[in-house]
């Protein structure tokens, strides 16, 4: 897992002062690449990582070797916990690694560091098409979660009306690209997505955080509760196993191996109705069958017969 990685190049730095990407490759078993990649990111989110080109050169950390956290700054530490936090969140391993690091940490950094690490979650599977880059307002929210402070924003939900309201900001998701802020309010918990808000001021009034919260479980109950009003339908498709990715990018979290057999993946497939099943599959011609689902099966068909009724004419005359 990457967290354990860079927790280890940071530890492995603190002992030697100075390492080369070939020598972390070694030490942690991965290739040069995965290190230096690893060695950048440290070095990208802030943390006193810095290169040295030329013969002898390698990688240092600010003040050179050490053998605890101390050196750090609170703004170090923060960023810090922000790369880790994501990462961090697959394996207890990991977990575990990331609570050996906080403890390392000077005492007055400890609680922005917890938080810090907790502030994101990534959600690969997409509920539609990704943003373009992400929305200039994300670090600032970020900065609100870290440092505890309420939040007023003005937002524009899907009917388009502005609203405006002060919450007590939990977390971040990116969900494919698309980034959504959990909070507080005082209706409960609610979720807004961020290129959705059109202003957003951080107060000095301290928010208020459920104790021992867990954005990721809160996030899983966030999805359960929007897929269950989605009222998902299902098929069953065959394909050519090594194609299997491709439909996951279409369908993230609802394309489900059941099978695979001589080359072959038997797969489930959902959407919130028939229609939106047929049209990300239509574009696959004949490329894959549709072996279960009737309803799936009848907009297939209806949408060649568009196609058809729509383009014959063309075809005919050149």
């Amino acid at each position: 897992m990457r967290a354990d990685r860079l927790v280890a190049t940071l530890l492995l730095m603190q002992d030697r002062g100075r390492v080369t990407a070939a020598e972390v490759a070694r030490e942690l078993e991965v290739s040069v690449a995965t290190a230096r990649r690893d060695l950048e990111a440290l070095s990208a989110a802030g943390v006193p990582v810095y290169p040295q080109p030329g013969r002898g050169g390698g990688w240092s950390l600010v003040g050179g070797a050490r053998t605890d956290l101390s050196g750090m700054t609170a703004t170090e530490a923060q960023a810090l916990f922000l790369l880790l936090g994501p990462a961090g969140a697959d394996t207890p391993e990991a977990q575990a690694a990331l609570r050996k690091l906080l403890a390392a940490l000077p005492r007055p950094f400890r609680a922005e560091a917890r938080a810090a690490a907790g502030a994101v979650v990534v959600d690969p599977a997409g509920w539609g098409d990704p943003l373009p880059e992400r929305p200039e307002l994300v670090a600032a929210l970020r900065d609100a979660v870290v440092r505890g402070r309420r939040v007023r924003l003005d937002y524009a939900g899907r009917t388009r009306e502005r609203t405006s309201r002060l919450i007590d900001p939990w977390g971040l998701v990116d969900k494919d690209g698309i980034w959504y802020l959990v909070a507080g309010t005082a209706e409960g918990r609610r979720t807004f997505r961020v290129d959705r808000i059109a202003s957003a001021e951080v107060t000095d009034e301290e928010a208020a955080r459920p104790a021992e919260l867990d954005l990721s479980a809160e996030w899983d109950e966030v999805v359960e509760e929007v897929e269950r009003r989605r009222s998902l339908v299902s098929a069953v498709v065959l394909v050519d196993a090594r194609l299997v990715r491709v439909l996951r990018g279409q369908f993230g979290r609802h394309c489900v191996v059941l099978a695979e057999r001589d080359g072959q993946a038997r797969v489930q497939v959902a959407a919130p109705t028939p229609l939106m099943i047929a049209q990300h599959l239509a574009g696959w011609g004949a490329g894959l069958s549709v072996v279960e689902s009737t309803a799936v099966r009848a907009e297939l068909a209806r949408i060649g017969r568009e196609l058809v009724g729509h383009y014959c004419d063309d075809i005919e005359s050149t």
